[in-house]
């Protein structure tokens, strides 16, 4: 199991959230097979996002079409504040 976490600051969480929930980058189709939001408890203006996939090569190809697709448009990405934080870890236990 590969997991892509992305963490970032943000304007607003709903706003934020509508965004990610309307998935402009189709996680499924992309091979996300689970997520997690998280937010740190002293800072309303940050998320931390975790997405699983199967394979490394998933998680590059989706990390790619965010930084491509969404990230760059504040269409897509409205509430995004500064540049992503990411990494892909794999599972070791």
């Amino acid at each position: 199991m590969f997991t892509l976490q992305i963490e970032h600051s943000i304007k607003d969480f709903e706003m934020w959230k509508a965004a990610f929930d309307s998935d402009p980058v189709n996680r499924t189709a992309s091979g996300v097979v689970s997520h997690r939001i998280g937010r740190p408890v002293d800072d309303a203006h940050y998320v931390v996002v975790e997405l699983d996939f199967a394979t490394l090569e998933q998680a590059r190809r989706l990390l790619e079409n965010l930084k491509a697709k969404v990230w760059n448009s504040p269409v897509a990405a409205p509430a995004l504040a500064g540049i992503p934080q990411t990494r892909i870890v794999e599972s070791a236990g």
